[in-house]
């Protein structure tokens, strides 16, 4: 049976990592494809350079064994409801041709990440439309889900992945991003470098708890989920 393709959209390289890099590197060793676009090169970070947090996202990806990694190159605190912006991110719908969209849930305390969901969810929506166009000429696609993952804060989900047995990759894709996680001797004080890997540790091992297993990542989904049976 041929798997679901995914593309996962964080408004910056890491994103995608804190909220859902054990259910890709599951998805990615099944033989599924998964590509990630990051809205921004995350220019206006506390810590890091762009060049390192690029290859910081590269290493990343290559541990979850992503498909493809592309950068829109949005402005860092800028990802706001404009017509280029939709634009590009529906020439990357048409393109990548996913059957499943992952965006970051909404009510998260970075306004750039519940920008980015406004902004994805718009673009998917015009994506399948025919008769919108694209700086590209792309013919139109239609997404079939679009789920919602965790970044900062302890939401309820409605659905959990067992990650139990790729934890430790997860740590590790979340461990190259050193000038992010890591307090050096030249680190602005954030969250970001007071525990923060620690912190996701034990979300998902408090969602695991709720479901019987070690570790769990959560999502939101808009739609009825159907199953065959209870």
């Amino acid at each position: 049976m041929k798997l679901e393709s995914w593309l996962a959209f964080g408004a910056h390289s890491d994103d995608v990592e804190i909220g859902m890099s054990g259910s890709i590197a599951i998805h990615t060793a099944k033989g599924g494809t998964v590509t990630i676009c990051d809205l921004t090169k995350a220019e206006l970070s506390s810590n890091g350079t762009v060049d390192r947090r690029k290859e910081e996202a590269k290493n990343a990806a290559e541990v979850l064994g992503v498909t493809e990694r592309l950068n829109l190159g949005i402005p860092d605190r800028g990802i706001f409801m404009k017509e280029e912006y939709i634009a590009a991110v529906v020439s990357v719908i048409r393109k990548v041709k996913p059957d499943t969209i992952f965006v970051p849930y909404s009510l998260d305390r970075h306004p750039d990440h519940g920008n980015c969901t406004k902004l994805v969810e718009e673009a998917a929506f015009s994506a399948g439309v025919k008769n919108v166009s694209d700086p590209e000429g792309l013919p139109p696609h239609r997404v079939k889900n679009i789920y919602f993952y965790f970044i900062n804060g302890f939401h309820k989900p409605h659905l959990l992945v067992d990650i139990s047995s790729v934890f430790e990759k997860k740590v590790a894709a979340l461990n190259c991003y050193e000038s992010q996680f890591v307090k050096g001797d030249d680190s602005f004080d954030t969250p970001l470098v007071n525990g923060y890997i620690e912190s996701v540790s034990a979300r998902e091992k408090m969602y695991g708890s709720e479901a019987g297993v070690a570790f769990a990542e959560g999502f939101i989904t808009k739609k009825p989920y159907l199953l065959k049976t209870l």
